[in-house]
């Protein structure tokens, strides 16, 4: 019994005493309802009547009787039962026990000794659930709070988060860390005891090997970034981090950090840090602004025919995540892959766009995206002339015209600089074969066979190609977040140039 107990616990213990027992062996609830069980009565043996509800019976005549045991004779089979907490019995789960007559000498003896290791492995196993779901919630809890700081409810984000340790810092580092296959909740520790437990420790919905940690801004007090903590403890874990974003922006930031992974996948360290170009979000000025107002505001004021529908918020967060994880994007909003379809063929209506080209799905994503970023911190036309409105503060001369067309707004010199910037790293040796391929691959709806039929190479070819072409870009193109949209939009705007 004493190493049932500690090897294999109820289970084990229940299989070995329906073995003795040559009979069935189960633990029953206060209310009759049989919690664990094992064995069957044998074939050739006769059968007794319902096991369930004969243990049931005998569950209300213990109450009834207020004994410390129980059996009942059903003419081939005997019932036994005992509480497995004498102190507690009203409430306790009991042992129960359906075996062949005559009762085998000296059975009921071993059932009254086993109460005592079978309790308190049915009491630790007990606490072990109850851990698990405080677990679960935290971590779902943790979860919810990302999930708002991404689609940008930064209030809710706080109060949520209010119960849960440590404060949300801000200004904030985002970091995506990649552990090994099985690590994650080791690699979790080890990240919360890098930095005392100042991060914000998430395991990722979508990716099963991946952290997602929001860090304070500053160094921790040791001097040593966590990331790179992280990175120097935990064999072939990989680390990318973004750069210093407000909190508001931890979507932003969570973009950036998984395309840093992407080039600290072929880094030697297996650890970079995020720094190449702004936002386009950024640069787009006021024309931009109205430009994604117009655009959204088909989905931004739908009102939902069914009340159990999704209404305007909850599209715009599905439009968010889909286009950042794709597919994956029903794990990150927990719902089925119909449902993620159908959402999306109503978002397509509702702004009549064709979600499955890619030109549609950058303007979009570039719509959300501005949406997301308040308008103080935007890039101003250069030289753009104002008015002044009744309340004395400056607006654009076009702000109440017509919104400006996606071309327009690539034309902006701001938006110009910040195409060049992305597309400058493809300036070197490699440039026009990188360049073949980022326009063939993004011709071809960011897919791989076609691009690989389009470039006259195998799909293995391809993919090898888009791979060195992200440690050229130092972005993640292959797996979702991804620079697709950036890019297009980049090549757009060198296409568009005034």
């Amino acid at each position: 019994m004493q190493r049932l107990a500690r090897n294999g616990g109820t289970a084990e213990l229940l299989r070995w005493l329906s073995g003795r027992a040559d009979g069935w062996a189960g633990i029953a609830g206060s209310d009759g309802t049989v919690l664990s069980a094992s064995g069957t009565v044998a074939p050739d043996a006769p059968q007794p009547p319902d096991v369930p509800s004969l243990v049931a019976d005998g569950v209300r005549a213990l109450a009834e009787r207020g004994a410390l045991a129980y059996s009942h004779d059903t003419g081939a089979h005997t019932a036994l039962l005992f509480p497995l907490y004498a102190d507690d019995r009203g409430a306790a789960p009991l042992l129960a026990v359906v075996t062949p007559r005559p009762v085998a000498a000296g059975l009921a003896t071993l059932l009254a000794d086993v109460l005592m290791p079978l309790s308190l492995c049915w009491e630790t196993e007990a606490v072990e659930r109850k851990r698990r779901r405080v677990d679960l919630a935290e971590s779902r809890g943790r979860e919810a709070v990302l999930h708002l700081l991404m689609t940008g409810q930064l209030s809710i984000a706080r109060q949520v988060a209010g119960a849960l340790r440590p404060r949300l810092p801000d200004p904030v580092r985002v970091c995506v860390v990649e552990c090994p296959g099985g690590s994650r909740d080791e690699v979790a520790r080890v990240c919360a005891e890098a930095d005392g437990g100042r991060s914000w420790v998430v395991r990722c919905p979508v990716y099963a090997r991946h952290l997602i940690l929001v860090m304070p801004a500053e160094e921790t007090p040791e001097g040593t970034a966590t990331d790179e903590a992280v990175a120097a403890l935990v064999d072939h874990c990989v680390v990318g981090v973004s750069e210093q974003v407000p909190l508001a922006d931890t979507a932003t930031g969570y973009r950036q950090a998984f395309h840093a992974l992407a080039v600290a996948r072929e880094h030697p360290a297996r650890h970079v840090r995020f720094g190449l170009t702004p936002e386009p979000a950024l640069v787009v000025g006021s024309a931009g602004r109205q430009w994604a107002e117009a655009l959204l505001t088909p989905l931004l004021t739908h009102v939902p025919r069914r009340a159990q529908d999704p209404g305007s918020q909850e599209l715009a967060a599905t439009a968010a995540s889909w286009l950042a994880f794709s597919s994956h994007a029903t794990g990150h909003l927990k719902v089925h892959r119909n449902t993620l379809a159908a959402r999306l063929k109503l978002i397509g209506e509702l702004l009549g766009l064709d979600l499955h080209r890619l030109a549609d799905q950058s303007a979009l994503d570039l719509a959300l995206r501005i949406r997301a970023t308040p308008a103080p911190v935007c890039t101003p036309d250069p030289g753009e002339p104002t008015r002044t409105d009744t309340g004395g503060a400056a607006a654009p001369a076009h702000a109440n015209g017509a919104a400006q067309d996606l071309d327009e707004v690539l034309r902006r010199p701001a938006v110009q600089e910040w195409a060049a910037r992305q597309l400058a790293p493809m300036g070197g040796p490699a440039g026009p074969a990188a360049e073949e391929t980022l326009r063939a691959w993004l011709g071809c709806e960011g897919r791989l066979g076609p691009t690989a039929a389009e470039l006259g190479i195998s799909v293995p070819g391809a993919r090898k190609r888009l791979t060195r072409l992200e440690t050229v870009l130092q972005r993640s193109l292959l797996r979702p977040p991804s620079a697709r949209y950036d890019l297009w939009l980049a090549l757009r705007a060198q296409e568009v140039k005034p």
